[in-house]
């Protein structure tokens, strides 16, 4: 490895050498941005930070975690395959997402049952079912007090929890947008 000169911008800072500053920052690491120093140089390329990773599990994952946690699915087709719109599919979903509903079923003890995970035949977008941010629940008293007694109203039949989560109340589901998992 070249040694570092007094012109690398990974000179020692408070005791800790110009070497692990190198190895610290190598790209991929944890602490590569915690650890470089900034760049100050007007020449310097500002990049905007790079989006958050999102871990995504498969079918079996994610009912696993719902059956340990008492929430059941459904789907009017009887199915779980991704590609079909009759069946309710949870291949490619946020962990996340998972948690978002572990947190719902645990905070406000009601039945949920799952009807729309990430199968096609929802509407696209970034926070779509088909990218895992969203889920649909069946409609009861119980899940419906809850929601419109702790979110915000935010208008049109919508909800907004203090995570930021949206819930959103359609003919005969709940549509619901984890951004996050909900403070779990």
């Amino acid at each position: 490895m070249k040694a570092l000169t007094k012109k690398s911008p990974w000179r020692a800072a408070a005791g800790v050498p110009a070497l692990s500053l190198a190895l610290l920052a190598l790209p991929g690491t944890a602490q590569a941005a915690a650890a470089a120093p900034a760049d100050t140089r007007p020449e310097a390329v500002v990049q905007a930070p790079a989006a958050a990773l999102v871990t995504k599990l498969t079918h079996s994952q994610a009912t696993s975690r719902f059956r340990a946690a008492g929430i059941t699915w459904s789907s009017s087709g009887g199915c779980s395959d991704r590609n079909n719109p009759t069946c309710t599919s949870f291949e490619q979903i946020n962990l996340t997402t998972v948690q978002g509903a572990e947190t719902l079923k645990s905070a406000s003890g009601c039945a949920l049952n799952v009807t729309g995970g990430t199968e096609t035949g929802h509407a696209s977008g970034t926070y779509s079912h088909w990218n895992g941010y969203k889920l649909d629940f069946s409609l009861s008293t119980c899940l419906n007090n809850y929601i419109t007694s702790r979110f915000t109203y935010i208008g049109g039949d919508k909800y907004r929890s203090g995570s930021g989560n949206v819930y959103f109340r359609e003919s005969n589901h709940w549509d619901v947008t984890y951004y996050n998992c909900g403070g779990c």
